[in-house]
């Protein structure tokens, strides 16, 4: 009996000295994450990024529209030094992403609208996410948008990564400056998109 209890008290203290272990361990993993996140965005603060609420989630935004060199359906490349001077609205999309669909429709609509309005400063472009040119052809050629706006293809979805994106559709408001002035994260319907090319005509 003396040896089990003897035996109980050593595994106990075994026991215990191991749990402090791992304590100690969780400890010092969660306070190395903690200070690593506070480092990034301290980071980010340091590049001049600008502060934004995005669906109740703070994070923060690249201020200039980022330069691409991509190809459009014909092989021709585009520039974003093409486009000085003029207020952009560059969507990324994908033909996986269900949320895109009605979108694009949706931006050749207002393209045209504006255009029919004197606005032919907005140029729309729609930049696909890594697809071949058969996927991403076959698709707006299905939501007859092909010939209503400039697509262009990014196969390394480089244009992706440069504007922060973490969801799908993305599309960023850019003034004549280049600078943007909005950035949404997900789909907009046909009433946001109008206002917010209205607001960036004003300015």
């Amino acid at each position: 009996m003396r040896s089990r209890l003897v035996y109980k008290i050593i595994m106990s203290k075994q026991e215990q000295k191991i749990s402090n272990c791992v304590n100690k361990s969780t400890l010092i993993i969660v306070s190395i994450i903690v200070i690593l996140l506070f480092l990034g965005v301290f980071l980010l603060q340091k590049k001049g990024g600008v502060q934004l609420s995005v669906d109740q989630k703070t994070v923060f935004e690249i201020e200039k529209a980022p330069d691409f060199s991509l190809k459009d359906y014909s092989g021709k490349t585009v520039k974003l030094a093409d486009f000085h001077g003029k207020s952009l609205v560059i969507n990324s999309w994908a033909a996986w992403c269900p949320f895109c669909k009605k979108e694009l429709v949706d931006f050749v609509s207002a393209q045209n609208e504006f255009s029919a309005q004197g606005g032919g400063d907005v140029i729309f472009i729609a930049i696909n996410r890594a697809e071949s040119r058969e996927v991403a052809k076959k698709y707006s050629d299905e939501l007859g948008v092909t010939n209503g706006m400039l697509l262009l293809l990014d196969p390394g979805d480089s244009f992706f990564r440069s504007i922060g994106g973490f969801s799908m559709p993305e599309t960023i408001f850019v003034d004549v400056k280049g600078n943007i002035v909005f950035h949404k994260r997900g789909p907009m319907d046909a009433h946001e998109i109008r206002e917010k090319i209205n607001q960036l005509l004003q300015r």
